[in-house]
């Protein structure tokens, strides 16, 4: 009986691995007619405990697109909020080929991936974001393919889960990645992940954001705030101040007119904040094509996790 591969983070694949699925997810947007049937037959569940737009719409749309079915089930509309997770997960798993699940605690991922006899993918949780760090490197490769490898990543915010995955993937990759994180938890590091950059020598941070973007190729940021706590009351006091301390780091016309950087953002965007709004419509900006780029990464794990299903 074949091991069953899921894509929980970058720790449990190989350097080679993840290179070989960012070449399939490179062929699979170039040639995206190719696959129109390929999950004929097939239905994916989408399990949803973290609000979406992206990760919704690009992996139902991915699905279809690959002539498969999705199925959106909410957290608290179904009896996962009732149940263990890991029997809901096996239940699930005799339905459908595949499953994503976008929860708030990775642990209760793991619960899930361990009751699941298909595939799972993580469509984010509080530690990783893995489809978004392929999708951010499939960006940066379809915008310069000859040099992609010598790329310098300035990313300035918050360190999330965004930050562990893309330290994950540039260490497989071999890209450089700067860190300007005021605000690093412990809680939110992996100290795996960190490690893995550091004996790759493909990461390191900066405390001068100035410093840091003048040699950068890409400056990427994403929110301050949890995107389910931004508009909570009970949050305010936190955010005002996550607010006020990172002010000086954020992506405006001042920061980056010394720097020829192409700027990114994972969305969504909280304008005004960690970026401007004329940095995000500006020439710069490729942000739109990277969120654009969901579709394409996802369908090429969807369709490298379930090749051998």
């Amino acid at each position: 009986m074949s091991v069953i591969k899921h894509l929980i983070s970058w720790k449990d694949w190989t350097d080679s691995e993840i290179e070989e699925l960012l070449n399939f997810a490179i062929y699979v947007k170039q040639n995206r007619v190719y696959f129109s049937g390929h999950m004929a037959g097939r239905s994916m569940a989408m399990l949803f405990q973290k609000t979406s737009t992206r990760t919704r719409v690009s992996f139902e749309a991915g699905m279809t697109e690959l002539g498969g079915h999705a199925i959106f089930l909410d957290w608290m509309s179904s009896n996962f909020s009732l149940s263990d997770i890991d029997f809901e997960a096996e239940y699930l798993s005799r339905n459908v080929s595949i499953i994503m699940a976008r929860l708030k605690k990775n642990e209760d991922l793991l619960v899930l991936k361990d009751g699941s006899q298909v595939p799972v993918i993580n469509g984010c949780c509080n530690l990783f974001h893995p489809c978004q760090s392929l999708a951010d490197i499939l960006t940066i490769v379809m915008d310069r393919p000859k040099d992609w490898k010598s790329t310098n990543i300035c990313y300035i915010g918050v360190h999330n889960n965004v930050v562990n995955s893309l330290i994950g993937i540039t260490a497989a990759l071999g890209i450089h990645l700067t860190l300007v994180t005021p605000i690093a938890s412990e809680e939110s590091k992996v100290k795996e992940i960190i490690d893995r950059g550091l004996a790759k020598k493909t990461l390191s941070w900066e405390t001068d954001v100035n410093q840091a973007v003048k040699n950068a190729d890409y400056i990427y940021t994403d929110t301050w705030v949890d995107m389910e706590f931004f508009n909570d009351p009970a949050y305010k006091k936190e955010k005002e101040e996550r607010i006020s301390l990172m002010m000086p780091y954020q992506v405006n016309m001042e920061l980056i007119k010394n720097s020829k950087a192409k700027i990114m953002h994972d969305m969504p965007i909280h304008a005004g904040y960690e970026i401007t709004r004329d940095v995000v419509k500006s020439e710069r900006s490729i942000i739109f094509s990277q969120s654009e780029n969901r579709l394409d990464a996802q369908k090429a794990v969807i369709l490298k996790l379930l090749e051998n299903a």
